[in-house]
């Protein structure tokens, strides 16, 4: 190994295995540096680092860490790749709630659709989830580290048997659980024959997607073999192609069968369509994530010798111990689409604000948590203090930028968002108020969710998940108390507002609890960078004038769909140009002050 410059093996392909992620190492043809010892991440950090804590002793000589100017670069690069292709990922996941509900329209049928082909989204995450990732991609990471990328793959395909034994056992008994589960969620119908209609068919539909818990499965093991070798493009936009399927399954049946369909008129034909339509888009998901698996050398055949492996043993025990974290935000959701289930098209405004929730802060905040989890273990693992501080406040300041404009926009532009998103057999004033304030309540979502899981993958990183448990347990708990007092409110659009903000205040508490526990174990680094957080709030209120103009001409031009979208596209760029400059000019003028 040499000491300024990574000079490759055969099981790494001639990089470093974290090259790319977040700690791009010196080049010695590019850069001339004195050789530093492991823990020491740059030349002015270890200086730094040294006369703040004596007790910091340099070990034996090891690899270089990028300078700071290098990680802050890789990180927004990353950072950038992840949330350009989620964006496309997470629109036309957007784009498949609303031709669901525009082709079956506000009908019970609609709603037993919409929560029936989730349910193996919901048990996976119970099981796994996005936990697969914050507990994974560090072991992996470490094991290249350790032994290069023949014994990553015998962890990772040590872990992948486990869990492929774990969901086939789901797949079997969520299908033999098939009846209860439809009966919950046709509990809202009123009239007794069609509830019983609702049964039978939501039923069917489980039992045909059941299948996606394992191919799920997969697709997450791919997923994670590429964030660990730090390639982020094609795991955040393979999703979309899943969406596309399933979104001309639904038009193809619509246009087939008919739409606006409800209980007593659709066909068991038209579900058998759906429910493969839905299956197979998944499958094609699951293919394209090992794919991209293949292609970073991580592709491995699953195996059953995980008890045999310490490190897959410790693995699958944080994976065991962490399901809470991915179980508890999954119950939630299903408890409030059932509570949906009671208002005509109540869970279509759900499903989709929870869709707008996740597309903004997979763009932002957990776009940048994403892509700054691999160099976060990296320096967990190095017992790099430093540079684990650095990470993480660059990680954070990015995540606020990016999610405060997002705030100010859907928070102004709610009422036309909701405008344009009702479509259909769905577009009735009855659905598009509620909706528009639902989605004013998920501006403020996307960012303290963001920061939230933010910090978890900060923890994680650490092999730390005992406050994610908690928080995800605490954050479960509020939401269902302040989601069951939406049973005392009339059974209209106000029950769903109520049960979006139901949303929003399990996300506070779980950002609470995970923030202060990562402050804690930060110290004595310092937590934030004001300057940068000053700069971006500024920005944020200089854009906020821009924005509101936007709306009133919106508001006084009127027209349809079609010039609402252009006007508020238009003015949308307008605002982020100016939270740009602004906030450009702020950093420069604060950089220029500290020089």
């Amino acid at each position: 190994m040499g000491c300024a410059r990574w000079r490759g093996s055969a099981d790494t392909g001639g990089v470093a295995p974290w090259e790319g992620v977040a700690y791009p190492l010196l080049d010695d043809r590019r850069r001339h540096v004195r050789v530093l010892t492991r823990r020491a991440p740059t030349a002015a950090a270890t200086v730094r680092s040294h006369d703040a804590h004596p007790d910091h002793r340099f070990g034996s000589v090891g690899l270089v860490t990028a300078l700071d100017g290098e990680t802050l670069t890789a990180t927004a690069r990353n950072s950038a790749t992840v949330a350009a292709w989620t964006l496309v990922s997470r629109a036309t996941g957007l784009l498949r709630v609303v031709v669901i509900g525009a082709v079956l329209g506000p009908t019970y049928f609609a709603n037993c659709f919409q929560a029936g082909y989730v349910v193996p989204n919901i048990v996976f995450t119970l099981i796994a989830g996005p936990i697969l990732a914050m507990v994974l991609v560090p072991g992996v990471v470490r094991a290249i580290g350790a032994g290069g990328l023949p014994r990553a793959r015998e962890v990772l395909g040590r872990v992948a048997g486990w869990l492929l034994v774990v969901s086939s056992a789901v797949v079997v008994l969520l299908m033999i659980a098939a009846p209860v589960v439809a009966w919950t969620l046709s509990l809202g119908i009123s009239d007794p024959a069609q509830r019983a209609r609702g049964f039978w068919l939501t039923t069917l539909l489980v039992g045909l997607v059941a299948p996606q818990v394992l191919l799920n499965c997969l697709a997450y093991l791919g997923m994670v073999a590429q964030r660990a070798r730090g390639r982020f493009a094609l795991a955040s936009a393979a999703p979309a192609v899943e969406n596309i399927v399933l979104i001309l399954t639904v038009v193809l049946a619509g246009w087939y069968y008919g739409t606006g369909l409800d209980l007593d008129h659709v066909p068991v034909d038209m579900v058998v369509v759906l429910g493969v339509g839905s299956a197979s888009a998944v499958a094609l998901h699951a293919a394209l994530q090992l794919f991209g698996a293949a292609r970073v050398g991580l592709l491995t055949r699953p195996s059953m010798r995980w008890k045999h492996d310490p490190e897959a043993v410790a693995v699958t025990r944080r994976l065991a111990r962490s399901v809470g974290v991915a179980a508890c935000p999954a119950a939630a959701m299903y408890v409030l689409l059932a509570l949906a289930g009671s208002v005509p098209g109540g869970v279509f405004v759900v499903q989709l604000s929870y869709a707008v929730l996740f597309s903004l802060s997979y763009v932002s905040a957990r776009a940048v948590s994403m892509a700054a989890l691999p160099g976060l273990a990296h320096a967990a693992h190095q017992e790099d203090a430093a540079t684990f501080g650095s990470t993480w406040r660059q990680g954070l300041s990015y995540a606020v930028i990016a999610s405060l404009p997002l705030l100010v926009l859907l928070a102004v532009f709610s009422g036309p968002t909701a405008n344009i998103l009702a479509n259909g057999e769905l577009r009735h004033a009855a659905l598009i108020g509620p909706l528009a304030a639902c989605l004013a309540v998920v501006a403020v979502a996307q960012l303290v969710g963001g920061m939230s899981d933010l910090g978890s993958q900060a923890l994680y990183a650490r092999l730390d998940d005992r406050i994610p448990r908690r928080a995800s347990e605490v954050a479960f708990v509020v939401t269902v108390v302040v989601a069951a007092a939406a049973l005392l409110v009339p059974a209209d659009g106000s029950r769903l507002v109520w049960l979006v903000v139901a949303i929003l205040a399990g996300e506070l508490a779980a950002a609470g609890m995970v923030l202060t526990r990562l402050r804690r174990v930060i110290r004595p680094e310092r937590f934030i960078e004001l300057r940068t957080l000053a700069g971006a709030l500024v920005a944020t209120v200089a854009m906020v004038p821009v924005t509101a103009a936007v709306w009133w001409i919106q508001h006084v031009l009127g027209g349809g769909q079609l010039s609402s979208l252009a006007v508020l596209t238009l003015g949308g760029i307008a605002a982020l140009g100016v939270y740009a400059l602004v906030l450009r000019a702020t950093m420069a003028r604060r950089t220029g002050e500290a020089s």
